[in-house]
């Protein structure tokens, strides 16, 4: 009771956490946190499994969020047009790639529209993800009163080519968010009237505290842009302790949050007690997040990886295959989806721990992407996507040990070759 008075007279300033040039201290890294994690008597479900991944993060856990979880694009895509449509204020929308397709055209004309009624609209692209969209689509955004920035343009920041903003953002009126692994675009399944073409994909909606601090997560990167500033109040602090989901917005650039996002994932893998389940577009881990993977199937952990067996980007898949051999040995099941391409980055330990974004497992996004995913402590949202995993299981082939040994030769080598080019894919 005492802490929440404290709290009723507390404001939460809008700035980025964890702050930039923070340093992660030494306990608190991947290789030293896991023993903390490890450490907790009651795994996630431990009141000190919050404080740990607090103290990682630097950024406090936001209650009184409603999530709801949407599996195509269809249904995403339209739950934030809505959103939009019912804005009374604000408009910030931030998309790795945003086409010039029919979804695309859809978003343009409803976010038109939120300007003409005098909502202050803000786009920001990245301009590698959406170099396919044509000038004349940005120059009909400006005309009619969006606000549109591209993140890195290809000429003019030639020596910042290799980061990238990779989020998927869109905040309304601070109140409703969106994330996940979802582009603006038709392959998410808009107007994909074929089986297979539509790719398979998570997002989520926030009602409630969190989306007040994925608006500061938009600031930076539109910031970084050269877009006009605007401000954004300070948040009341009463709202970390409202009954409802509780989440930590996981957000990450170069030089900002990166080590922080991979010691959370490592704590959640060193707490979890009973399921480890792992979604992933573009799996090309490191030497330590194998042995984190290992050492929770040591522990008796059911841990499972549902990966592509279809990808647009064959490369990245065989680097993955270069891990199989040594995750299988330890008793890691290995999945592999096989109705369309498998985009989702998702997490769900012990039934109660979630997270969901667009971080994938690969050294890009740690190293070189901007990115943003929300940990949600739920478990409601946890047994939405156990089922959506056991789902997506029966439409998956599961890599047995002996028989991914007598794959041939050729696969073996070109396996062990994209795994050496990891670093750099």
């Amino acid at each position: 009771m005492r802490q929440r008075r404290r709290h009723r007279f507390r404001h939460f300033s809008p700035v980025l956490r964890p702050a930039p040039g923070r340093k992660l201290p030494p306990e608190l890294r991947v290789g030293q946190v896991e023993r903390l994690a490890a450490a907790l008597p009651e795994g996630v479900e431990d009141p000190g499994f919050e404080m740990l991944l607090r103290r990682i993060d630097g950024a406090p856990f936001f209650g009184g969020n409603r999530v709801d979880v949407f599996f195509n694009g269809h249904e995403a895509f339209q739950a934030m047009r809505q959103s939009g449509e019912a804005a009374e204020r604000e408009i910030l929308l931030e998309s790795y790639i945003f086409k010039d397709d029919t979804t695309g055209r859809l978003f343009l004309r409803g976010i038109k529209a939120a300007a003409a009624r005098g909502i202050a609209v803000r786009v920001l692209a990245d301009a590698l993800g959406s170099a396919s969209t044509r000038a004349a689509f940005w120059a009909d955004m400006a005309s009619n009163g969006i606000q549109v920035r591209l993140f890195n343009p290809l000429f003019e920041k030639f020596w910042y080519q290799p980061f990238r903003d990779h989020r998927k953002i869109l905040v309304v009126d601070r109140q409703v968010a969106f994330t996940g692994g979802m582009n603006i675009g038709e392959e998410y399944g808009s107007f994909r009237p074929k089986p297979g073409e539509t790719w398979r994909d998570t997002h989520v909606r926030v009602t409630g505290p969190a989306a007040w601090e994925m608006a500061v997560v938009f600031q930076e990167g539109w910031k970084y842009a050269d877009g006009e500033p605007f401000e954004i109040d300070a948040l009341p602090g009463e709202v970390v302790d409202a009954p409802g989901s509780r989440i930590l917005v996981l957000d990450s650039r170069p030089n900002r949050g990166q080590a922080e996002s991979a010691a959370v994932l490592a704590a959640i893998a060193a707490a979890a007690r009973k399921t480890l389940w792992i979604t992933n577009a573009y799996f090309a881990p490191g030497h330590r997040a194998m042995d984190i993977l290992g050492e929770a199937a040591d522990r008796g952990v059911d841990v499972r990886l549902l990966l592509p067996g279809k990808t647009d980007v064959p490369v990245v898949r065989r680097a993955g295959h270069g891990y199989y051999g040594a995750l299988l040995e330890r008793g890691v099941r290995i999945f592999e989806y096989q109705d369309a391409i498998l985009h989702a980055k998702t997490l769900v330990a012990d039934g109660l721990v979630s997270v969901v974004g667009s971080t994938n497992l690969d050294f890009r996004s740690f190293i070189f992407n901007a990115e943003c995913d929300l940990l949600i402590l739920c478990r409601e949202t946890a047994a939405t996507l156990e089922n959506a995993f056991r789902e997506d299981l029966e439409r998956s082939e599961e890599i047995g040990l002996e028989g991914w040994r007598r794959r041939p030769l050729r696969k073996k080598v070109g396996d062990r070759l994209a795994r050496w080019l990891s670093p750099v894919l």
